[in-house]
């Protein structure tokens, strides 16, 4: 099913949720969510057996869902928006879709750079955006830093997706931050110098192409290696390295990997804010973390909840310690850039 059809199907889904606002829906809370993870399924189940709070879902991609709200206005039966990345949910707020919320537990479990500063959204989990490689025609030691990557040595060794990939976007914003506007700009157009084929797909594309040898380097998040590994047949993916970024050295070199999250907020006119607060609450609790962890490989947001062995191995890392809000903030900023790099 497209997302064409899936917003189709989700508007119709919505009469329903406009049905039980009100005095009728002290049960229930109404998701908007552009994740589309079996994980959260398991999630929404765990919060209904312990609370009695049936979770409505309305998924579409995050861009169909923002228009949603603001066609729908003060009479929105939404009461959470969750994405995949800090810029999407940063959109949302910046439309004034958003309200604060304030939760002594939301700010003991989730660390401050991975929620926005007014409590307007909370990072829930967070997935490290590295470099993957084949270690038949790429060695560890060749590798360094995202600068790097656009060095004329890689040409036509990188496979990454399009700009229009919100990742990608908030990677820039990061390289910007790093290394101010005009570098960062250099250094997009590098990459797009180096690709090895135009870009296209997904993350888990880009990774499948360098098994195929149709280059030698992935720029992905990490979680959708898990995916595949899990998938795959046993040793599918054991050719396949993954590689830190800025681990050394001082300055940008040394800044650590870039880390994004999955977001979620309360909407403006959210008809059952109490039980969204519960359930922003419930999923930075222990056990809903184990699942963000264990069933889709990313990284918890707590730092005492076990990451998925799957991914442990691939050894611990230094982390960007930028503000995920900065992401946000600076996203449409980053997509001028890439358009003037010609990244398509």
């Amino acid at each position: 099913m497209t997302m064409t059809r899936n917003f189709v199907a989700a508007a119709l889904f919505g009469a329903s949720l406009i049905a039980a606002t009100g005095a009728s829906a002290q049960g229930v809370v109404n998701l908007y969510s552009g994740r589309h993870y079996e994980a959260d399924k398991q999630l929404y189940e765990q919060f209904t057996q312990q609370t009695g709070i049936k979770v409505n879902v309305v998924q579409a991609s995050g861009n169909e869902l923002i228009t949603r709200i603001e066609r729908e206005g003060a009479n929105s039966p939404g009461d959470l928006f969750f994405a995949e990345d800090a810029g999407v949910v940063g959109r949302v707020k910046d439309k004034g879709l958003f309200q604060p919320v304030k939760s002594a537990a939301l700010e003991q479990n989730i660390p401050a750079n991975l929620r926005e500063p007014q409590g307007h959204w909370f990072g829930l989990s967070t997935r490290a955006r590295v470099i993957m490689y084949h270690m038949d025609r790429v060695k560890p030691e060749q590798l360094s830093t995202y600068e790097d990557l656009a060095d004329p040595k890689w040409k036509g060794k990188i496979l990454v997706r399009s700009s229009t990939n919100v990742y990608n976007q908030s990677l820039a914003v990061g390289m910007m931050e790093a290394n101010g506007v005009e570098k960062a700009e250099a250094w997009a157009k590098g990459i797009v110098a180096n690709m090895a084929r135009a870009p296209q797909g997904g993350d888990r594309d880009q990774i499948t192409a360098v098994m195929a040898g149709e280059g030698d380097i992935a720029i992905s998040n990490t979680y959708y290696l898990g995916h595949l590994i899990a998938a795959g047949k046993p040793g599918q993916y054991d050719k396949l390295g993954v590689f830190f970024p800025n681990q050394k050295g001082a300055g940008a070199d040394g800044r650590g990997t870039q880390v994004n999250i999955s977001g979620i907020g309360v909407l403006k006119h959210a008809p059952n804010k109490d039980n969204a607060v519960k359930f922003i609450e419930f999923l930075s609790t222990p056990e809903a973390q184990k699942v963000f962890a264990a069933a889709n490989f990313e990284y918890p947001v707590r730092k005492d909840a076990e990451i998925s062995p799957v991914i442990a191995k691939y050894g611990t890392f230094k982390a960007d310690p930028l503000p995920v809000s900065v992401l946000a903030k600076k996203n449409a900023e980053a997509v001028k850039l890439l358009d003037r790099a010609g990244w398509k």
